[in-house]
């Protein structure tokens, strides 16, 4: 390969990360200021009939109902991956985002429309959940299938980082508003800035993915005409073991992400102890920016040391550290919540960081999308979508904060088993393998 030719392929794989870093963060972003903003005032404003507490319990459940219709995302995004091609489902999977989040900005409250409100609110949620099913695996591939053989994991992080960085971003506007507006101007109509904000980022996303050429892998596998019909058909039948594997990893980290940084944290010490929401929105900020951080290191990391032993550092350390995360956010004193954050987006970094390599190694070619998508889906609802309206429940039925920290360490043990159940091909070329069955163990010992 001439210096040119190298010179071409490094912008190209550059243009690729940011593309993919990018298109994350929005659509994370999107799906973030949802579930921030439900822990702050959607049970108010959409469910006011109801006592605060259940308000705010059906304020979550709206959070995890879109979590419900992300396989169905994940199977038609998966099957239009498959086929068609990765960049068409990632231009479709935001615009669907971008729109649904922009129309939440818009809709009437109960005490404008009655209930038709929440049955709109509702009907949002799950086009953005339909999204979400299809964005991550689209994303991962991209970054994963340009990527050179030894650096997959650094690649696979960026998009990735969407995660930590879409929650950024979305923390970092409602703090801007919260500290800016009143109360009441905030509940009036602060609130929807941050979902009418999207339009913008809407266009930039869909501009930037849209230069983006296809994945290498996808290309050659159209070249060489083949491909099952039916991707998801030949993935339950074929490659249901490491479907089960990669589900049992993310379910783990999902659960951590989604207690943390993702909605509880925010919404206990706000709600049950009464602390100054921008002081608590500012902790959580401070948190996802290093998460940014430790995803890509996570992700380099795996390269140098293998998949299965930074999935497990991630799980033993979110396992170790469970209870006193808890103990911190329990004391209400914000600098003890904001260091207990802080040390915990070290081993999520190892967890997540690694993820996109691990799932687009799990699965050849002609179902990797499907593959991807599906295990990533499947996890959101065994494990993050739905954790903040358990972990209320739990804290409701004992009373303890401590049973929010034993929810967190058996979610770490989850994702521990599946690590640890992880056989990868990252001595192989991804485009090389017939069918899964087919992997070796992780060409790093753990």
């Amino acid at each position: 390969m001439s210096q040119t030719q190298h010179l071409h392929t490094t912008r190209k794989q550059r243009r690729v990360i940011a593309a993919t870093a990018i298109g994350t963060t929005i659509e994370w972003y999107d799906f973030f200021i949802y579930a921030n903003t439900a822990a702050l005032v959607f049970g108010g404003l959409f469910f006011a009939p109801l006592e605060s507490g259940a308000g705010l319990l059906l304020a979550f459940a709206t959070v995890g109902i879109s979590f419900i219709f992300r396989p169905l995302g994940a199977i038609i995004a998966g099957h239009a991956g498959d086929r068609l091609g990765r960049r068409v489902v990632l231009v479709a999977s935001l615009l669907l985002m971008g729109i649904s989040t922009m129309l939440v900005g818009l809709l009437p409250t109960y005490d404008q429309i009655g209930v038709a409100a929440p049955i709109m609110l509702v009907g949002l949620r799950v086009l953005q959940g339909i999204s979400a099913g299809g964005e991550w695996g689209g994303a991962a591939l991209m970054a994963v299938e340009h990527a050179p053989q030894n650096r997959r994991g650094f690649f696979g992080s960026f998009p990735q980082v969407g995660v930590p960085a879409g929650m950024l971003l979305s923390t970092g506007v409602l703090a801007l508003l919260s500290g800016t507006l009143t109360e009441q101007q905030f509940l009036s109509w602060g609130w929807r800035i941050p979902f009418l904000l999207s339009v913008v980022l809407l266009v930039i996303g869909v501009v930037i993915r849209r230069t983006v050429d296809e994945s290498p892998e996808f290309q050659e596998m159209r070249a060489r005409k083949t491909g099952p019909a039916l991707p998801l058909l030949t993935l339950f039948r074929a490659h249901w073991q490491p479907l089960l594997v990669c589900t049992l990893i993310v379910t783990g980290c999902s659960i951590a992400g989604y207690l943390s940084t993702g909605g509880y944290v925010l919404s206990y010490a706000t709600s049950a102890l009464g602390m100054n929401r921008t002081t608590v929105l500012s902790a959580v900020l401070i948190a996802s920016a290093l998460w940014v951080v430790t995803t890509i290191l996570g992700g380099a990391a795996s390269d140098r040391f293998g998949r299965q032993r930074v999935l497990r550092w991630g799980s033993a350390l979110t396992f170790l550290w469970s209870v006193p995360l808890f103990l911190a956010v329990g004391s209400a004193n914000v600098i003890l919540i904001a260091c207990a954050l802080v040390v915990l987006t070290v081993p999520l970094g190892l967890m997540y960081g690694p993820q996109a390599a691990t799932l687009a190694e799990a699965f050849p070619t002609e179902v990797r999308f499907s593959g991807a998508s599906v295990a990533y889906a499947a996890a959101s609802i065994l494990g993050g979508g739905f954790a903040p309206m358990i972990a209320t429940w739990l804290h409701t039925a004992t009373g303890s904060l401590l049973s929010v920290a034993g929810y967190l360490a058996v979610a770490s043990l989850v994702g521990l088993v599946g690590a640890t159940l992880l056989r990868t091909r990252t001595d192989q070329g991804v485009s090389t393998t017939e069918a899964s069955q087919a992997m070796s163990k992780d060409s790093a010992p753990a």
